[in-house]
């Protein structure tokens, strides 16, 4: 684990490591808007969903993707979790096409953890992800089939108090965010390493359930030619509401 939170911080400066081999980085401006909910309904068992609009060129020319996400949810203990579920996701317009959209189907299976202490939160999950991407043929028309590879995916995330209040509501917070994502599978011969996700950030706890998130994020993301990049500069708002209903039952 201490080896992955080093290459977390290695990748922070992702485009300078990749910068001696590559031949094209595409820089690009992303709005990534996201409400996630995490629910716990007994002692044991409650449900993750998470939805997700982004918009791309200079920020908010245009639609880039939309996703909607849910899942079961195992509580191991109070600080760990046991998650599996399924994600629909429309590129549009496709990676490497201008007028059509791609579906894609994503089941997902996660495992998440937590460190707390009063003035200081670590989460981390670590998530493996099958994904279904619906082939495209003469590059405007949706093809039968699907194009498939697994990913992995480790994230780890850190808030730090900055008021008095620490955590609780009405309190601001410090977060530092990194995602590392790797793909596997037959398909994938040039981008193993498929992205990473460093993020830097405020939050704002508007109760003792729901929080607003909002930052700068670097998305440096090595496309499937193995040759060609994106670097997206990207604005991310997220809001997050956690519910623990098993405490009226």
């Amino acid at each position: 684990m201490k080896k992955l939170i080093v290459l977390h911080f290695l990748l922070l400066i992702s485009p300078s490591i990749f910068a001696q081999n590559q031949k094209q980085i595409i820089e690009r401006e992303q709005l990534w808007l996201g409400y996630f909910n995490q629910t716990k309904l007994t002692k044991r068992w409650g449900f993750w969903a998470d939805v997700h609009l982004r918009r791309t060129d200079n920020f908010v020319g245009k639609w880039g993707l939309g996703m909607g996400r849910v899942g079961l949810t195992y509580y191991v203990n109070d600080h760990v979790k046991l998650t599996a579920g399924y994600a629909y996701i429309n590129h549009f317009p496709a990676t490497g096409h201008q007028n059509i959209s791609q579906p894609e189907h994503r089941p997902w299976q996660q495992v998440q953890w937590h460190t707390n202490s009063k003035k200081i939160k670590i989460m981390q999950w670590l998530r493996t992800e099958q994904r279904y991407r619906q082939k495209i043929k003469n590059d405007d028309e949706l093809g039968e089939g699907y194009n498939f590879n697994h990913r992995f995916r480790y994230n780890f995330a850190m808030f730090v108090a900055l008021t008095k209040k620490n955590f609780e509501p009405n309190s601001i917070f410090f977060i530092l965010n990194n995602e590392i994502h790797l793909n596997f599978g037959k398909e994938i011969t040039y981008n193993t390493f498929d992205q990473n996700r460093a993020f830097v950030g405020l939050g704002y706890q508007l109760s003792s359930h729901t929080h607003l998130q909002l930052g700068y994020m670097n998305v440096f993301q090595q496309l499937s030619s193995g040759n060609t990049y994106y670097n997206t500069h990207t604005i991310r708002a997220f809001l997050f509401h956690n519910v623990d209903l098993s405490k009226k039952q």
